[in-house]
């Protein structure tokens, strides 16, 4: 399936203009808002590889830097920034790609920014939240305090999780998502990391770990109402 990638600028109200880029393959049906992590933007190899291996699956993706990436500075932005970045993200992407499911969510830090805005006030046209490690804690510091804001959130959700993931253990992790019932999705992928490499000695390889990723939310995505 071919694919084209557009880049694009991200009007951000009273904030300013960030980078954007839309990966759409032919017949996309549907499109993801992918939020990047805290510590690399919307072009790092992980982004990349989860457009690319979306756009073979028909799906697209809106990509975005939050303000502070865009800047350059190193502190990730206060939530209501990040928050409305994500808004503005899912705007566009909905402009852009009209009459297809959209699907937020992202990476360690955006998707849980992306949870974050989502309890706040339903992101218009959104139809399911996908979580790409979503940190649960600071490394060494086992909580799920961050959860707590994920009761609100009535929409779909999908918890893709390595099972090394040292930024979500999985005996807080789990209990979060039986409370949460029927709506979320824990999905495990075995051996993973916080980006779902995983080790030599596992028999397969990260890029292998990542298809089990990317199959996963494809068709989470398209049993979605």
């Amino acid at each position: 399936m071919t694919s084209k990638t557009t880049e694009l600028k991200l009007e951000i109200e009273r904030i300013g203009t960030v980078s954007a880029m839309l990966t759409r393959p032919d017949h996309a049906r549907a499109c993801y808002v992918l939020a990047h992590g805290a510590g690399a933007d919307m072009r790092h190899s992980f982004m990349e590889k989860v457009a690319a291996g979306l756009a073979e699956r028909g799906i697209a993706t809106f990509r975005f830097n939050f303000p502070y990436m865009e800047e350059k500075k190193g502190r990730p932005d206060q939530p209501a920034v990040a928050h409305a970045a994500i808004r503005a993200a899912v705007g566009e992407a909905a402009r852009l790609c009209p009459g297809v499911k959209l699907i937020a969510g992202g990476k360690s830090f955006g998707g849980r920014m992306t949870s974050q805005a989502q309890a706040k006030a339903p992101l218009p046209d959104v139809k399911g939240l996908a979580f790409l490690g979503f940190p649960l804690h600071a490394a060494k510091k086992p909580s799920s305090e961050r959860a707590e804001h994920l009761s609100d959130i009535a929409i779909p959700m999908l918890f893709l999780q390595g099972t090394r993931d040292a930024l979500a253990d999985l005996s807080y992790f789990k209990p979060v998502v039986e409370k949460l019932g029927p709506k979320a999705m824990l999905h495990q992928v075995e051996g993973g990391d916080h980006s779902f490499a995983v080790l030599k000695k596992s028999g397969r390889s990260s890029d292998e770990a990542l298809t089990e990723v990317l199959d996963t939310l494809a068709a989470w995505i398209d049993v979605l109402a």
